[in-house]
């Protein structure tokens, strides 16, 4: 069962922001009081009845300490940087198993926390930048890829691998090879747009429809994996409850963030595998 994070951070804040303000509004009068009337009934007031006295209830304490914390971690998570993990292959040599990424919550606007309704307009998704976003068919899934077609543009994807944008042909440069899944794989470095990465071909694998070819409609963008043999993106994505003409197509809605840098790499959580930091740097 997915958890839904967002809501129960916001929960949280909400729960000891409330429990803080209960305190500060009601509680805390109240022990002021009892304090000042204890002192005005004795002589010599004892230190340890005033401290009793003075002491928040249990439940309360840990709401104010705990609520400072979880609001800046609301405010970072929400509305500037989120990190996540990548499970899967689909993005080397750009991205591989085990890294742990910075997202860029406000690029593409600013969003409310569970709502993902966006309120201030920010910026677009450009061509080739490598984004996370909500599977459209399982919203409650995050996805990572890179944006291949932007509203209005016509994308086509050949039976021989080549990229085609509005008729025109992405240029790519064979820069080397290395054991693939079924044989070799070939690395190729790509631009699109002001983005130039490598991309990687497994030489026996042919997924894509010969010459399929998609538009993307507005408001929605064209998602592929720079391991193009080895991706569940736009090109094969199959929903029935999706209308035809999106099929396929990432609505902005469904945008999370840009992701900007690798800081740490840990494919394999445990004692005897210690995370790395071999492949920190800015993602391409």
């Amino acid at each position: 069962m997915s958890l839904n994070f967002p809501l129960l951070l916001v929960i949280a804040v909400f729960v000891c922001g409330l429990l803080a303000l209960l305190d500060l509004v009601f509680l805390a009068p109240r022990r002021r009081a009892a304090i000042a009337s204890y002192q005005g009934s004795v002589s010599q007031p004892d230190g340890v009845v005033v401290e009793k006295l003075n002491k928040e209830p249990l439940l309360v304490e840990y709401g104010k300490s705990f609520f400072p914390v979880l609001f800046i971690v609301l405010v970072l998570r929400s509305f500037l940087v989120e990190p996540f993990q990548i499970p899967s292959g689909s993005m080397k040599p750009t991205l591989d198993v085990g890294d742990f990424i910075l997202v860029n919550k406000f690029s593409y606007g600013i969003r409310l926390p569970v709502m993902d309704k966006k309120v201030i307009e920010v910026g677009d998704p450009q061509r080739g930048d490598v984004m996370v976003f909500r599977y459209p068919s399982d919203p409650n899934v995050n996805y990572i890829k890179r944006v291949v077609g932007l509203p209005g543009d016509q994308i086509r994807y050949t039976a021989d691998k080549r990229l085609f944008v509005n008729g025109e042909s992405i240029a790519e440069q064979l820069v080397g090879s290395e054991p693939g899944t079924l044989g070799s794989a070939e690395l190729y470095k790509e631009k699109l747009g002001a983005a130039e990465h490598l991309i990687r071909k497994e030489m026996s694998r042919y997924r894509a429809t010969p010459d399929h070819t998609w538009t993307v409609p507005a408001g929605h963008y064209f998602m592929m994996g720079d391991n193009r043999d080895n991706s569940n993106d736009s090109r094969y994505w199959d929903d029935p409850t999706i209308p035809k003409d999106l099929l396929g197509m990432v609505p902005d809605k469904n945008i999370v963030g840009k992701a900007f840098a690798v800081w740490m790499s840990w494919p394999e959580p445990k004692l005897s595998h210690l995370p790395n930091f071999s492949r920190v740097g800015l993602i391409k």
